[in-house]
């Protein structure tokens, strides 16, 4: 009897699993494999797809890190114009949970907020603080924008993502920071820039890879680049430096980064243009007088000893930094070993009022506008940030969601499903800008809606008028304290003169001639005494 074509087909499998069962049992790497031939397999298969059944089966709505699903949900729909509010009251154990924020809102207020779901949409929220112009910077400007785009490079995320997002910085007239990867024909796409300088000195370095302050003369010139920011650490891997894997290097970031094509790209952990507080003052001055641009630095917060003799030298008034940026350490837009994601460099809300107590002691607040990073793209940790003293906040993360980040956390693999966080070209092809651009200016519209709403609801018109005295601290169900408390904030840390408040209410009004007004935020306090 002559031997099926459909008979041979149907050993096929069977001598697959055979081969397979042989395989383990000979293999001496696993020895589940060895002593669980085939089926063996079954346990590394859903360990590879854990994170995802996790995400979409087994965790609750608001278990989830980095970010839960309640959480972006909030910014998918914001993102796309749809419905973001909850229904049937919160997930959070809100009497049981230590360290919750609570916002108190105010009965009778004059800026009672707008009840319709989209209204205020459109609304914009300039700085309350002109930046640069206590050191009469010729550029300085007051940004349009209090949510302003985190720094994320060029290579760290793909082509089309930069361009989706510089787009939409512009849709929503916001404020992107180019990241340490240098300026890129991705990030000239309308959107205003804050030119970040990393320890590689990548966009500005000669052949050897030193400083090269002429060449970053030419590239502040060729685009909308509106401030410098010199980046000393971030908080996903503060103190270490960074690698950009070879795989990533494609020819248009190493031309861009002044780099070999294909080989891992390594910036260095420390600059090697200063080597203390002192030569990093010179290095700012020197920035700020070829380009005319406030100048301000990044860091993570760790040890408190830079800090200290930073407020000591700007005491004088002869040098210092026009903003200081924070970033606390859940920041995670960079990959980094665990043990620096986790352990090294403080949390946001520690880390910021650290610093701020410093400067707010030596009476150089109000000399400094300070931008908080960290988680801060969702309102209750924006309201917290501004009670704390930020004038404005970057966004990160919530931003890479909004173009449809699935937060499967394959950043650091080349393999980013979505094509936000990759150079692979299949990938990339997936994320289109001409639809993903909107989906970021509407996030972040939408985010300033409804900071608008909730500093309605506390009396006040910009959330920069939010105060410490605004929001408690739960300690569980038994007590709260005021935020002032918690992170020992004397009375009027955070309140300008009573000069801005003229200044604040042109802003909120749209009036053309704002510039000619007050300089910092107003007196929160005064403001509302006057009601």
């Amino acid at each position: 009897m002559p031997l099926k074509w459909s008979h041979v087909l149907s050993l096929v499998p069977a001598a697959g699993i055979a081969g397979l069962a042989a395989y383990d049992l000979k293999q001496r790497h696993h020895a589940l494999l060895r002593n669980f031939p085939v089926v063996g397999h079954a346990r590394y298969l859903l360990e590879a797809v854990g994170p995802e059944l996790r995400q979409y089966i087994v965790t609750g709505n608001d278990e989830e890190r980095p970010f839960s699903r309640n959480q972006r949900r909030w910014i998918y729909a914001s993102s796309k114009l749809q419905n973001n509010y909850f229904g049937f009251g919160t997930d959070n154990d809100t009497e049981y949970t230590q360290g919750y924020p609570i916002i108190k809102h105010r009965t009778f207020t004059t800026n009672a907020p707008n009840s319709e779901p989209h209204a205020g949409q459109d609304d914009a929220i300039p700085s309350a603080k002109v930046l640069g112009e206590h050191r009469k910077r010729p550029g300085a400007f007051r940004p349009s924008s209090v949510i302003n785009v985190s720094a994320m490079s060029f290579g760290s995320l793909s082509s089309a993502a930069i361009e989706a997002i510089n787009r939409g910085a512009a849709e929503a007239g916001c404020l992107h920071n180019t990241g340490e990867g240098g300026l890129s024909p991705h990030h000239r796409h309308g959107g205003d820039l804050i030119l970040q300088i990393g320890t590689s000195y990548f966009g500005c370095r000669d052949s050897e890879g030193r400083f090269d302050i002429k060449k970053l003369v030419e590239v502040v010139r060729s685009a909308p680049v509106k401030a410098i920011e010199i980046k000393l650490s971030q908080g996903a891997k503060p103190g270490l430096g960074g690698l950009l894997p070879g795989a990533k290097v494609t020819r248009d970031i190493a031309e861009i980064r002044g780099i070999e094509e294909g080989v891992d790209c390594s910036s260095p952990s420390r600059h090697t243009e200063f080597h203390d507080v002192d030569s990093m003052l010179d290095f700012v001055e020197l920035i700020a007088g070829e380009t005319g641009l406030p100048v301000g630095i990044k860091s993570a917060v760790g040890n408190l000893d830079f800090w200290i003799e930073l407020v000591d030298l700007m005491a004088d008034g002869t040098r210092g930094v026009d903003f200081v940026t924070i970033d606390g350490g859940e920041g995670g837009t960079g990959a980094a070993p665990l043990i620096f994601s986790e352990s090294v460099s403080l949390p946001f809300r520690m880390a910021f009022t650290r610093v701020y107590r410093l400067f707010a002691r030596a009476d150089l607040a109000e000399r400094v506008t300070f931008i908080g990073s960290g988680k801060l793209g969702l309102p209750d940790n924006a309201v917290v940030a501004f009670a704390l003293g930020c004038d404005m906040v970057n966004i990160g993360r919530e931003v890479m969601l909004s173009i449809g980040c699935i937060q499967a956390q394959k950043c650091h693999t080349d393999k980013c499903p979505t094509g936000i966080a990759t150079q692979d070209k299949w990938l990339m092809h997936g994320l289109d800008p001409e639809i993903k651009y909107a989906r970021a200016a509407n996030y972040i519209t939408t985010l300033r809606r409804d900071l608008l709403k909730v500093s309605g609801a506390c009396g006040v018109s910009h959330p920069g008028l939010i105060t410490v005295d605004d929001i408690d601290i739960l300690n569980g169900h038994e007590s709260a304290t005021p935020l002032s408390q918690v992170y020992g904030y004397e009375p009027g840390w955070g309140v300008a003169g009573p000069e801005d408040r003229v200044a604040i209410a042109a802003i909120m009004a749209n009036v053309d001639a704002v510039e000619q007004h007050g300089r910092r935020r107003l007196d929160r306090t005064d403001q509302r005494a006057t009601k």
